[in-house]
């Protein structure tokens, strides 16, 4: 694997030339099957989740029950505090397009209604980032 990554391999008419990468060359090819790697495990897990909750549905899909606040494990990790992060953001998305901008366009048209009071997470969005 340490040769794969540090050293470019190519074939030339029966010929191989071995040619070592610089390290920032080293690092982006690293990097690259590190993106795939992950790209090609997130897609297997949905393909599984969808295969169980999904048996008769033609299409790919993943439902989320739940993205607004953190999950508290007794050991939290920095993968968690991304999908913790990733969540607040869905969840900052949803309350300014639903609540927010969509009151504000109710006042703008004199059109009667009543205020709907949500939690505004933009604080612990802001401590993350």
């Amino acid at each position: 694997l340490e040769h794969c990554l540090t050293v470019r391999t190519t074939i030339t008419r029966g010929e191989k030339f071995e040619t070592p990468l610089k390290k920032f060359q080293a690092v982006d090819t690293r990097d690259g099957i590190a993106k795939a790697l992950y790209g090609r495990q997130f897609s297997w897990i949905v393909k599984k989740i969808n295969d169980v909750t999904c048996r008769n549905v033609k299409k790919n899909s993943i439902g989320v029950l739940d993205i607004f606040g953190f999950e508290d494990f007794e050991v939290n990790t920095f993968e968690q505090l991304c999908i913790n992060y990733a969540n607040e953001k869905l969840q900052f998305y949803f309350n300014n397009h639903i609540f927010k901008l969509e009151q504000e366009e109710y006042t703008r048209e004199g059109i009667n209604w009543s205020k709907i009071e949500f939690v505004d997470n933009q604080p612990c969005l802001d401590l993350i980032s």
